[in-house]
């Protein structure tokens, strides 16, 4: 992941994302760069347009978060319903059993 950091951080800042630029920032972060993995970032990092691929995945994130929020909601209505219905149900049931003590 730090690679990834690395690429973002370089992009973020205007800098051009080479071996040298990803190992200079990573071992000032104090982590020790694999050389291997450094050429095989800048590699699949080559001719990708870093700004517009992150421009094309941000907006299908938001837009999954307040639907999974929703579903939330309602079900914590819903038990606070359920739970009212248990008690008025068990008050009911406690009158009725001292009507038979009495009865």
């Amino acid at each position: 992941m730090e690679y990834i950091y690395t690429a973002l951080l370089l992009n973020s800042v205007g800098q051009k994302i080479t071996e040298e630029n990803v190992k200079k920032v990573m071992t000032a972060a104090g982590a020790k760069p694999d050389d291997a993995r450094v050429k095989a970032l800048v590699a699949a990092l080559e001719g990708v347009d870093i700004k517009e691929a992150i421009e094309k995945a941000v907006p299908q994130a938001p837009a999954a978060a307040p639907a999974a929020q929703a579903p939330a909601e309602e079900k914590k209505e819903e038990e606070k319903k359920e739970e009212e219905k248990k008690e008025e149900v068990s008050e009911e049931q406690a009158a009725a059993g001292l009507g038979a003590l009495f009865g």
